[in-house]
């Protein structure tokens, strides 16, 4: 009886001492939770936005991280007490697990990078969206091939074969999805040279493509035509075609003809000079560009003279209006010397004949 009952009182202690230490682990673990998150807090309070930021984004990563060693610590402490292998795994897949956590945070703050060089600031310019997003693409698929390449190592992979096999299978691949390849480098392109971006009014001479771009995907490019059509465009179509970027213009270009009759002729000089003051007065022309009213032509039934200038807007409703005043003033002037602006006429002249009876 005297024996049994020690081996009872084993029994009990060592159950007893697996407690406590678990018991241990898991306040080890709250606390550590409730420091970082307290620390975490604080500390944001006396920092910058990017730090704040990047503080959040480490957050929820950190604090799974811990829960994670804490469980896998149990898991070891119970596998070596009761002699199951089942429990042994929690140690097993901790360091892939961890590996999925660093990506995972790495994730977040390219997101958060990207948002913010998205906002101007007071010591630099804001990104181009489309450059922001693309690059932050490029560092996320870098992130994860590089998580998934530590995590079949971590499971006995050879990467050495793995990066033979893509390889290979890389150019068979490639063979069979050129066009998507080309689509996709042709993304690529757009985004490096900075063609266009989101928001840009774009049109092609070569095709019939013209509208504003809405997206830029890695595949197609999404315009909206002034119809508000959709017009999705491959990516590599961009590498063989012009493409005129009317959004970065830097002035509009007012240029017209007008014809006065022949009989006007004598006042076209006063007619240009006085159009030529008047632009060069209005507020809205650009006077650093060229400006230009001359005598152009004589033309079939009317004298033909010019003006050519560049307004300061390049809205193109505020252009129209700006245009619509222009013409009225030419109109104005054209008036007030007495002269008209020529229609196609034509003159018939009639030759008598003498057909008097000789005596």
């Amino acid at each position: 009886m005297l024996h049994e009952f020690n081996q009872f009182l084993s029994i009990v202690d060592a159950d007893l001492l697996l407690l406590i230490k678990i018991g241990l682990l898991i306040a080890v673990i709250v606390l550590a939770q409730w420091l970082t998150n307290n620390w975490i807090t604080r500390y944001a309070q006396r920092q910058q936005q990017l730090d704040i930021t990047l503080l959040h984004a480490a957050r929820r990563p950190l604090l799974l991280g811990l829960w994670l060693l804490g469980f896998s610590w149990i898991g070891e402490v119970l596998a070596s007490a009761i002699k199951n292998e089942s429990l042994a795994l929690l140690s097993q897949i901790r360091e892939p697990l961890l590996v999925i956590l660093l990506a995972w945070f790495l994730i977040r703050v390219i997101s958060i990078l990207q948002a913010l060089l998205l906002s101007p600031s007071a010591s630099r310019l804001a990104w181009d969206a489309s450059t922001a997003e693309a690059v932050g693409k490029v560092l996320k698929i870098i992130v994860v091939i590089s998580a998934l390449l530590m995590m079949m190592q971590l499971f006995g992979l050879s990467i050495s074969g793995v990066l033979a096999f893509g390889g290979v299978g890389g150019i068979a691949i490639g063979f069979a999805a050129k066009d998507m390849l080309a689509n996709f480098f042709g993304g690529l392109m757009i985004y490096m040279d900075r063609q266009f971006s989101v928001g840009d009014w774009v049109r092609s001479p070569d095709k019939q493509i013209e509208g504003t771009v809405e997206h830029i995907g890695w595949r197609v490019t999404r315009i909206r035509t002034f119809d508000m059509r959709p017009l999705y465009v491959p990516n590599a179509t961009f590498t063989s075609i012009s493409v005129e970027n009317p959004s970065r213009m830097s002035n509009r270009r007012f240029y017209e003809t007008f014809g006065l009759r022949y009989a006007d002729q004598t006042h076209v000089a006063a007619i240009v000079a006085d159009i030529k003051a008047m632009l060069l007065g209005h507020e809205a022309i650009d006077t650093g560009q060229t400006l230009m009213v001359n005598l152009n032509e004589f033309n079939s039934h009317s004298v033909d003279f010019f003006v050519y200038c560049f307004t300061k807007t390049t809205a193109w409703a505020e252009f129209h209006v700006i245009k619509q005043e222009l013409l009225q003033n030419i109109a104005d002037i054209v008036e007030h010397h007495g002269a008209e602006f020529a229609f196609p006429t034509q003159s018939l002249h009639i030759m008598q004949q003498d057909n008097d009876p000789q005596p």
